[in-house]
């Protein structure tokens, strides 16, 4: 299936490809955990946006804060490969390891397992426009032109615009764990 999606997405290489949804799934579960999720805007739906955020304001109700220490990605799979007129899809299988615990916020223990990692099955759907721009022409600020470094935050440092990936890249439209 490499061979088709390289017909519409020629930089298309499935170790790049694992490298950069392993880094996204990382970054979502740190931005619940710092409840910063400003930086993650730009890999996702709104829909899942508007999950995480919820999560978060749940989180913040109760006066906790939801840890994963030392989360690592196992292994990464494809699983599923569609390709339509519009959009590639794409459907992975995540497996990750880390601690997952609840604190209050003055760092006292709640509930969970903080004594050992667990394992976990995470599917995720990430699709990408069939007419995407090239990524290496629109690293670029859309509000004042800075080169940005859109794996680490899609956030400008210049102007605090955020880079739309909907448009331009992979992008994550669903997390189920």
């Amino acid at each position: 299936m490499t061979n088709e999606i390289i017909k519409y997405d020629p930089d298309y290489t499935e170790s790049n490809f694992k490298t950069f949804i392993d880094n996204v799934f990382i970054q979502i579960y740190l931005s619940i955990m710092t409840k910063e999720i400003e930086n993650i805007r730009h890999f996702v739906t709104s829909e899942v946006y508007n999950k995480i955020e919820n999560k978060i304001a749940e989180l913040n109700s109760k006066n906790q804060i939801q840890m994963y220490d030392e989360i690592n990605v196992k292994e990464t799979h494809i699983l599923k490969t569609e390709i339509t007129k519009t959009e590639i899809k794409i459907n992975v299988n995540i497996i990750s390891r880390y601690m997952d615990y609840l604190i209050d916020e003055d760092g006292e223990f709640i509930s969970g397992n903080n004594k050992s990692r667990i394992e976990k099955n995470n599917y995720l759907t990430f699709t990408k426009k069939i007419n995407s721009l090239d990524l290496g022409n629109v690293r670029k600020c859309p509000g004042c032109g800075a080169s940005l470094d859109i794996n680490r935050s899609g956030k400008c440092e210049y102007c605090d615009s955020t880079f739309d990936l909907d448009k331009k890249g992979w992008i994550l439209n669903n997390l189920e764990i």
